[in-house]
Protein backbone atom coordinates (compact mmCIF):
# COMPACT_ATOMS: atom_id res chain seq x y z
CA UNK A 1 0.00 0.00 0.00
CA UNK A 2 1.30 3.64 -0.94
CA UNK A 3 0.29 6.51 0.58
CA UNK A 4 -3.05 7.35 -0.57
CA UNK A 5 -3.81 10.49 -2.65
CA UNK A 6 -6.89 11.53 -1.42
CA UNK A 7 -6.26 12.85 2.45
CA UNK A 8 -9.71 10.72 3.40
CA UNK A 9 -12.00 8.54 1.39
CA UNK A 10 -14.52 5.61 1.81
CA UNK A 11 -13.86 2.20 0.54
CA UNK A 12 -15.84 0.50 -1.41
CA UNK A 13 -16.05 -2.17 1.72
CA UNK A 14 -17.17 0.99 3.64
CA UNK A 15 -14.26 1.35 5.45
CA UNK A 16 -11.90 4.53 5.75
CA UNK A 17 -8.55 4.87 4.55
CA UNK A 18 -6.92 8.37 5.25
CA UNK A 19 -2.97 10.33 6.12
CA UNK A 20 -0.32 10.44 4.16
CA UNK A 21 2.94 10.07 5.73
CA UNK A 22 4.76 11.42 2.60
CA UNK A 23 3.70 15.00 2.67
CA UNK A 24 6.09 17.37 3.73
CA UNK A 25 3.66 19.91 5.36
CA UNK A 26 0.33 19.73 7.12
CA UNK A 27 -2.73 19.18 5.01
CA UNK A 28 -6.48 18.63 6.51
CA UNK A 29 -9.74 18.09 5.51
CA UNK A 30 -12.42 18.63 7.90
CA UNK A 31 -16.76 17.68 7.70
CA UNK A 32 -15.94 14.73 5.60
CA UNK A 33 -19.04 12.46 6.16
CA UNK A 34 -19.21 9.13 6.63
CA UNK A 35 -22.07 6.43 8.03
CA UNK A 36 -23.66 9.85 9.80
CA UNK A 37 -20.73 10.90 10.85
CA UNK A 38 -18.26 13.96 10.65
CA UNK A 39 -14.64 13.01 10.37
CA UNK A 40 -11.84 15.55 10.49
CA UNK A 41 -7.87 14.14 9.41
CA UNK A 42 -4.74 15.69 9.68
CA UNK A 43 -1.70 14.29 8.28
CA UNK A 44 1.75 14.83 6.71
CA UNK A 45 4.97 13.37 7.72
CA UNK A 46 5.67 13.78 11.52
CA UNK A 47 1.83 13.05 12.72
CA UNK A 48 -1.36 12.05 11.65
CA UNK A 49 -4.69 12.49 13.08
CA UNK A 50 -8.48 11.44 13.13
CA UNK A 51 -11.76 12.95 14.86
CA UNK A 52 -14.93 11.44 14.87
CA UNK A 53 -17.71 14.11 15.73
CA UNK A 54 -15.16 16.49 17.34
CA UNK A 55 -13.37 13.33 19.47
CA UNK A 56 -9.90 12.18 19.45
CA UNK A 57 -10.10 8.44 17.64
CA UNK A 58 -6.90 8.05 16.05
CA UNK A 59 -2.98 9.70 16.51
CA UNK A 60 0.29 8.36 15.12
CA UNK A 61 3.83 10.19 15.37
CA UNK A 62 5.16 9.96 12.83
CA UNK A 63 2.73 10.50 10.34
CA UNK A 64 0.99 7.18 8.75
CA UNK A 65 -1.29 6.15 5.69
CA UNK A 66 -3.99 4.21 7.41
CA UNK A 67 -6.52 1.48 4.96
CA UNK A 68 -9.29 -0.42 5.81
CA UNK A 69 -9.92 1.39 8.98
CA UNK A 70 -13.40 0.40 10.70
CA UNK A 71 -14.88 0.60 14.51
CA UNK A 72 -17.59 -1.12 15.99
CA UNK A 73 -18.92 -1.43 19.32
CA UNK A 74 -16.10 -4.38 20.23
CA UNK A 75 -13.27 -2.26 18.69
CA UNK A 76 -11.27 -0.99 15.47
CA UNK A 77 -8.95 -2.86 12.97
CA UNK A 78 -7.18 -1.27 10.27
CA UNK A 79 -4.18 -1.69 8.22
CA UNK A 80 -1.14 1.18 8.83
CA UNK A 81 1.65 2.11 7.02
CA UNK A 82 4.86 4.51 7.16
CA UNK A 83 8.26 4.55 6.32
CA UNK A 84 9.15 4.55 10.20
CA UNK A 85 8.35 3.06 12.78
CA UNK A 86 5.30 4.89 14.40
CA UNK A 87 3.92 5.40 18.46
CA UNK A 88 -0.25 5.02 17.41
CA UNK A 89 -2.76 6.53 20.06
CA UNK A 90 -6.21 5.11 19.46
CA UNK A 91 -9.78 6.43 21.46
CA UNK A 92 -11.45 3.88 22.97
CA UNK A 93 -13.43 3.31 25.72
CA UNK A 94 -12.00 4.74 29.26
CA UNK A 95 -10.89 2.00 31.66
CA UNK A 96 -11.66 -0.93 29.20
CA UNK A 97 -9.69 -3.76 28.83
CA UNK A 98 -8.76 -4.76 25.68
CA UNK A 99 -6.53 -7.67 23.51
CA UNK A 100 -4.34 -6.29 20.80
CA UNK A 101 -2.49 -7.96 17.79
CA UNK A 102 -0.49 -6.45 15.41
CA UNK A 103 0.69 -8.32 12.29
CA UNK A 104 -1.45 -11.11 13.29
CA UNK A 105 0.02 -11.57 16.79
CA UNK A 106 -1.12 -10.74 19.85
CA UNK A 107 0.91 -8.02 22.16
CA UNK A 108 -1.71 -8.82 25.20
CA UNK A 109 -4.12 -7.56 26.96
CA UNK A 110 -4.08 -3.15 27.46
CA UNK A 111 -6.58 -1.20 29.29
CA UNK A 112 -7.13 1.77 27.81
CA UNK A 113 -6.64 5.56 30.40
CA UNK A 114 -9.09 7.38 32.16
CA UNK A 115 -9.02 9.19 28.78
CA UNK A 116 -9.85 6.09 26.84
CA UNK A 117 -6.58 5.43 24.70
CA UNK A 118 -4.18 3.25 23.96
CA UNK A 119 -1.04 3.58 22.98
CA UNK A 120 0.92 1.10 21.13
CA UNK A 121 4.58 1.32 19.26
CA UNK A 122 4.27 -0.67 15.45
CA UNK A 123 7.62 -1.25 13.57
CA UNK A 124 6.60 -0.17 10.46
CA UNK A 125 10.23 0.72 8.67
CA UNK A 126 10.41 -1.61 5.69
CA UNK A 127 7.56 -3.86 6.88
CA UNK A 128 4.81 -2.55 4.34
CA UNK A 129 1.33 -2.75 5.44
CA UNK A 130 1.01 -4.05 9.22
CA UNK A 131 -2.54 -5.15 10.38
CA UNK A 132 -3.68 -4.03 14.08
CA UNK A 133 -7.15 -5.63 15.94
CA UNK A 134 -7.67 -3.55 19.02
CA UNK A 135 -11.02 -5.74 20.15
CA UNK A 136 -12.74 -6.25 24.08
Amino acid sequence: MAAITDIIKEEANGTLSFGNYTLPEKAKVEDFKHAGDLYKVKTFATMTKLEKNGLFLYESVPGTTVKDFIEDEKGVSFKVESNQDAQLTIGMEEDTEYSVFVGGKSIGVLKSNPSGKINISVELADAGEVEVSIKK
